[in-house]
């Protein structure tokens, strides 16, 4: 009965263990996203600015 409900145990762990990962890759890839959207909009920011100038 004991050798059960350790083994259950581990399996909730382990199931916790993989869905704190997912959320953090899911986290770090939203980052990411966000981080190239920042980027092009920079870039386009500058291309503007120099089309102005010239």
């Amino acid at each position: 009965m004991i050798h059960s409900h350790e083994t259950l145990v581990r399996a909730h762990v382990s199931a916790r263990l993989r869905e704190a990962q997912q959320l953090r890759q899911g986290r770090q890839l939203v980052r990411v996203l966000r981080t190239g959207r920042k980027a092009e909009q920079l870039a386009s920011q500058a291309r503007l600015a120099l089309a102005r100038s010239l």
